[in-house]
């Protein structure tokens, strides 16, 4: 049976399988990707778990990161429309 992936973003706080050894149960998310960055809220260790193995430990959200509704933006265009320190061939 697959283990489902779980749609975590970094800033939330998650509950895991086991409590750390200082006895705090909360973990916030501090890097996404084939690992997962954790900090112990309880003592602020920080430790990384592949991914397969946070999918297995996951046990439940204690706070989720706010969506923000911003679009991506684009970046400033300069006046005359080129990039600058560009230079121009003609």
């Amino acid at each position: 049976m697959p283990i489902p992936i779980v749609p975590v973003r970094v800033g939330d706080v998650v509950r895991l399988k086991k409590p750390h050894p200082c006895g705090a149960n909360e973990w916030e998310v501090t890097k996404l990707g084939m690992d997962i960055g954790l900090k112990c809220r309880g003592c602020g260790r920080a430790v990384r778990l592949l991914r397969y193995d946070f999918d297995r430990r996951f046990r439940g959200f204690i706070e989720q990161a706010a969506v923000t509704e911003e679009g991506p933006q684009d970046p400033p265009s300069s006046a005359e429309g080129g990039c600058e320190g560009s230079v121009r061939l003609s």
